[in-house]
């Protein structure tokens, strides 16, 4: 039997979510933890986006070990905490718990197919997540279905540099970090996008990220040979490259994030 092109898509997405519920479901506890994660300029963003509006409803999408949802719980009257990863939702749950947040709530699935009715939400945000979808545009205009009609959407996650040979270097220690990575987009990618869904981009901003290596690899427990490659990369790669990302001696380096705010 044939196996047509729709049906190829579909086995190709469920082995990369598979991918990715193995490779972050049992090291969530550890993203609960992890001081990237845990903090970031960008949260103050988070919560001013979110007390513009009334007792709202919040989509965190790709919540991981639940960080927006903390954030963003005491101003909100629901949040949905949306995960591929069972895991990950538990860890979120369970520290909703012991907070005290019994406004959050736990929802599985995958960024392109949002369980959800249209206009069901006022505010979604989307934080070190997008990088692993399959397709962004698809998740995008689902994002969009599902905000409510001038309601808000914030994504935040690594930027990749306009620059070709910055670029090529990134997806590559990305990927031999943790082969679940699909791609980090640029400022410009990321304005496309946002502009063929039709949201109205209000607010973009950049800063960096500074990326401790021992931590970094050990949140992925990447295997020693990627490790070691990294490594290896890091120390033959042109001096421009080591220069933009400021390698250390150590591996530790620094990367872009970029937080886009739009309107639905």
């Amino acid at each position: 039997m044939n196996t047509t092109n729709k049906e190829k898509q579909s086995i190709e997405v469920n082995t990369h979510n598979h991918l990715i519920n193995e490779q972050f479901g049992s090291q969530a506890e550890m993203y609960l933890t992890s001081s990237v994660h845990a903090f970031g300029q960008e949260f103050s963003e988070v919560e001013g986006l979110v007390q513009q509006f009334d007792s709202p409803c919040v989509l965190d999408l790709g919540s991981g070990a639940g960080h927006i949802s903390f954030y963003t719980a005491p101003f909100a009257r629901q949040v949905t905490a949306y995960d591929l990863s069972e895991d990950m939702l538990k860890v979120v749950a369970d520290s909703a718990k012991q907070k005290s947040l019994d406004n959050i709530i736990t929802v599985k699935g995958i960024a392109e197919s949002l369980p959800f009715a249209d206009n069901h939400f006022d505010v979604v945000i989307s934080r070190f997540s997008a990088h692993h979808w399959q397709d962004v545009p698809l998740a995008l205009r689902e994002m969009h279905r599902v905000c409510k009609p001038n309601g808000k959407v914030m994504v935040i996650d690594i930027m990749a540099p306009e620059n070709p040979l910055y670029d090529t270097f990134l997806q590559t220690i990305e990927m031999l970090r943790d082969n679940s990575h699909v791609r980090d987009y640029s400022n410009s990618e990321w304005q496309q996008m946002f502009d063929k869904v039709g949201f109205n981009i209000n607010q973009t901003q950049t800063h960096k990220l500074k990326l401790e290596f021992n931590s970094w690899i050990n949140r992925m427990r990447t295997p020693d040979p990627y490790v070691i490659a990294i490594r290896k990369l890091q120390q033959h790669i042109g001096q421009e490259v080591k220069n933009y990302y400021d390698i250390q001696e150590d591996g530790t380096f620094t990367t872009d994030v970029i937080a886009l705010i739009a309107t639905a």
